[in-house]
């Protein structure tokens, strides 16, 4: 592996990379015909077509991605992982998520910076620790780490946490999940984009699909700003945009589209080292390795596609940070911005075979998506690859709508929905 000095690097950066070799492969017009076809360029799209060619041998694989690699959700979220869910089937999943991370650097050879600080969801209410308790139990039923934290141990493990007489949402404890943490967000999607296109895989960036092409009912290519493609597998893996390439074939999603916004602030000394939400107030909060404090709070309950903050979700999550932490008063914002996030009505995502014979669709993550990036993965290739369900995926079906078997999971993701 070639080693550069900061000053090698620094000459690298305003010449142009002279002589670096790209990540992965640049495909810049797709093959006549793939084995699969995956609609979006993610983690989840990325990270299917990963294990789709590993796990299952198919390297004639093509992602399609009307952007750039990792420019959607995936580089815009508060790169927190956890499995510190409610319902057996949500943990089930979550913590398939979090074991694949676990092992993620390893498996891509390629740093995705996990760092398993551990996670406090923090209660204010006799109420709100009645919930904890509730969560904390059914993790440790369903074999997931997690325990209820007193408010002396959760102040402890966070010092600097508001302790005054007058503080509005008075600390009472918690759940605490260890494993828990964070994720460098884009060296996910280039680490699995790596491994990807060396095992075979074609992905074409700036790639609009226009439609989807069927003879039979089923699925038999799909049309693009570069041309048709053929084949028998579609997975579509594009979040908030997949209800609009599901309607190509007359198929619906129960999904609306909410921005959530996130902040990031000026960088300075360790002084948090964990993930803290605060149920009062729905702000959550790590430090980044740079120093800085990423936040969010709730949703922004106005139906978009946009990607911009604006200030009245700037003023309601600043106030929620400084209530957390009066301390942070004097820092300074560096950055606002929002993810697209894809909500269905029982916030839990839908997994599972949609419309034609051969398509299937992984979307409806909400909050929830970066955090499940391997595990969509893993479960969108397996029904790709063998047209089945995997057991964890089965109960995520969108026939739960009509079934009534729903996981409602809104307490489980940590903020307002």
């Amino acid at each position: 592996m070639t080693r550069y000095s900061a000053l090698s690097l620094l000459s690298q950066g305003v010449r142009g990379h002279r002589g670096w070799r790209p990540a992965w492969a640049k495909t810049h017009r797709p093959k006549p015909a793939y084995d699969a076809v995956i609609v979006g360029g993610g983690g989840h799209g990325l990270a299917t077509a990963y294990y789709l060619a590993k796990t299952h041998g198919l390297s004639r694989v093509a992602v399609l991605e009307k952007g750039w690699i990792g420019g959607g959700n995936t580089g815009r979220n508060t790169t927190a992982v956890r499995s510190n869910y409610f319902y057996p089937e949500s943990v089930a999943l979550y913590d398939l998520a979090l074991r694949l991370y676990e092992g993620l650097s390893k498996e891509l050879n390629y740093n995705i910076m996990l760092s398993q600080r551990g996670m406090l969801i923090a209660a204010h209410t006799p109420a709100q620790m009645e919930i904890c308790a509730r969560i904390a139990n059914a993790m440790q039923l369903n074999g997931v780490d997690g325990h209820l934290m007193t408010a002396a141990e959760a102040k402890a493990r966070i010092p600097l946490l508001n302790q005054t007489r007058d503080a509005r949402f008075a600390l009472m404890g918690g759940v605490w999940q260890g494993r828990a943490g964070v994720a460098r967000h884009d060296a996910v999607a280039w680490g699995y984009a790596r491994a990807a296109s060396a095992l075979g895989v074609d992905i074409i960036e700036n790639c609009t699909v226009t439609g989807i092409e069927t003879q039979a009912g089923a699925v038999c290519g799909v049309q693009t700003n570069l041309g048709p493609i053929r084949t028998g597998r579609l997975g579509l893996a594009a979040a908030g945009a997949t209800p609009g390439l599901a309607a190509m074939v007359g198929a619906s999603l129960p999904i609306h589209t909410y921005a959530l916004q996130a902040f990031v602030s000026e960088p300075v000394k360790p002084m948090l080292d964990t993930v803290l939400l605060y149920l009062g107030t729905g702000t959550y909060v790590s430090q980044s390795d740079k120093g800085e404090l990423v936040f969010g709070g709730g949703l922004d309950r106005v139906p978009t596609h946009g990607q911009r903050g604006n200030l009245p979700a700037q003023e309601t999550v600043v106030s929620g940070l400084l209530e957390m932490f009066p301390a942070f008063a004097q820092l300074k914002l560096l950055r606002q911005w929002a993810g697209v996030v894809d909500v269905v009505p029982d916030s839990s995502p839908v997994i599972g075979p949609l419309g034609p014979k051969g398509m299937f669709v992984n979307c409806g993550w909400g909050t929830g998506g970066f955090k499940a990036i391997p595990a969509g993965g893993w479960l969108l290739a397996h029904l790709l690859a063998t047209g089945t369900h995997h057991t964890i995926s089965r109960p995520f079906d969108i026939d739960r709508f009509t079934t009534g078997r729903l996981i409602d999971e809104a307490a489980g993701s940590g903020i307002a929905h």
